[in-house]
């Protein structure tokens, strides 16, 4: 958990509450229509229940977070531009959020979608 001790307490938050934070800002971004299974289990657990941090790792240090995100793209965009797009949006509301450096966001582009014509 990443913490910060003030004089009232500590501040704890969450792997998943960041992950939470992630997944948002990745799917508000534009070309980015779903969010990926890192793996076959992840794609299993998520087929069963619901989970808001689908698809996000957070490596949280004690000063610093690592984000990987599994996203999937819609076919036509440029892959590098909303991959770096997507990349700045999570950086941009992680640190908004909990005035924490973001060390690393790693996209990972795990498919294209065809959206319908009609």
């Amino acid at each position: 958990m990443t913490g910060e001790t003030t004089v009232l307490g500590t501040i704890s938050i969450s792997p998943k509450a960041i992950a939470t934070i992630v997944s948002h800002a990745a799917v508000q971004s534009y070309g980015v229509v779903g969010m990926a299974s890192k793996n076959f289990v992840d794609g299993l657990a998520h087929a069963l229940t619901y989970d808001p941090s689908h698809g996000v790792d957070v490596n949280a240090g004690e000063n610093e977070i690592e984000i990987d995100l599994f996203i999937i793209i819609e076919y036509g965009t440029r892959i590098s531009s909303v991959a770096t797009s997507v990349a700045n949006a999570v950086r941009y509301q992680v640190e908004r959020a909990l005035g924490m450096p973001v060390s690393a966001v790693n996209v990972h582009v795990q498919g294209l979608r065809v959206s319908d014509t009609d």
